[in-house]
């Protein structure tokens, strides 16, 4: 059981951006309804027509959120990383959720009922604003996307994927590393392709030596060239 104090402390380190938009009172409920769980690697955090509950933010680990399109294939629509909030769109919308969240590996979570948090919002202008930042930028980032799987080439999708992952989740200490590991599968998921496609691309990328490939490691050789595709791919 976390005590009180040390849940202060967490939330004023990983939640910030949103701690300093807080007044004195929303920082006293906020604290008495923060909760923090973990989740098993591809343990499901909601699924797709669940009732939106909470707010929840990643705090640490990597989190997916995808979607099961036609013939069952998946499709990843965004990967999160610390410190990244999640499921409250649908809350606003007054729908259930459109899509499903797991653990990508292993992960710790807090979350904070949206009934809460809704009332905050009521409250306090900052605090409405800082989700209407959340949700723009959220938004940008899916019609960007949307554009990038349906007009680039496989080449282009998936180097964009690779460079995703290197922005999102950084490099080991070699500097060249993806500090995430993922399966043939996964990768397809996240570019919209087969994950026979994905393994073709991906090989003849190590052929041009624009990548290394170890099992699910893959360092990154030729970064500049790697962008160049992912931009006119």
């Amino acid at each position: 059981m976390i005590r009180k104090s040390e849940l202060e402390a967490i939330i004023k380190k990983d939640l910030s951006e949103l701690w300093k938009v807080l007044t004195p009172e929303d920082k006293r409920v906020v604290v008495e309804n923060f909760s923090v769980r973990s989740f098993k690697k591809n343990q499901i955090i909601y699924a797709e027509n669940d009732e939106p509950m909470n707010l929840w933010i990643l705090l640490d680990g990597k989190v997916k959120m995808y979607k099961n399109g036609v013939g069952d294939r998946t499709q990843i629509l965004r990967l999160f990383r610390p410190v990244q909030y999640f499921g409250y769109r649908a809350y606003f919308a007054r729908e259930a959720y459109v899509s499903s969240v797991a653990a990508f590996e292993a992960s710790t979570l807090g979350y904070i009922p949206m009934k809460i948090v809704e009332q905050l919002i009521r409250k306090n202008n900052d605090l409405a604003m800082f989700f209407i930042h959340e949700l723009s930028r959220n938004l940008g980032g899916s019609d960007t996307k949307i554009v990038n799987l349906t007009q680039k080439h496989i080449r282009g999708r998936l180097a964009e994927a690779i460079l995703i992952l290197r922005d999102n989740y950084g490099l080991e200490d070699d500097n060249q590393t993806l500090k995430i590991y993922m399966s043939r599968e996964d990768l397809a998921n996240l570019s919209n392709m087969t994950t026979s496609n994905a393994i073709r691309t991906l090989s003849g990328f190590v052929n041009e030596k624009l990548i290394v490939v170890d099992g699910r490691r893959i360092k990154i050789t030729n970064e500049y060239q790697l962008r160049q595709i992912a931009r006119f791919g």
